[in-house]
């Protein structure tokens, strides 16, 4: 089952890389790009559809750059695999 991300109220802003961090007191403490309130999550929705970065990026207004989406599709890869064993829906047998 997939989890979303949350965070305990009494936890303080944190820097979860060069352009994304999460604070209790913006966007309910979900991840967002530095200096925005653009959800991380809403931009690697746009590019698991395939949406190029380019119109990403305009689309945000250019509030975010190539760097920050990359970093973003990194941190969510290695999340990924470091908690692969919490998505699996069916074990496949051999």
């Amino acid at each position: 089952m997939w989890r979303r991300y949350s965070m305990r109220k009494n936890q303080k802003p944190q820097i979860l890389g060069r352009f994304i961090v999460t604070d209790p007191r913006v966007c309910h403490g979900k991840p967002v790009f530095r200096g925005t309130r653009i959800f991380v999550s809403d931009v690697l929705e746009m590019v698991a559809e395939g949406t190029a970065w380019e119109t990403i990026i305009e689309q945000w207004h250019h509030s975010i750059t190539k760097e920050a989406i990359a970093e973003a599709v990194k941190l969510s890869s290695e999340a990924f695999f470091r908690h692969t064993d919490e998505f699996v829906l069916e074990p496949v047998r051999a």
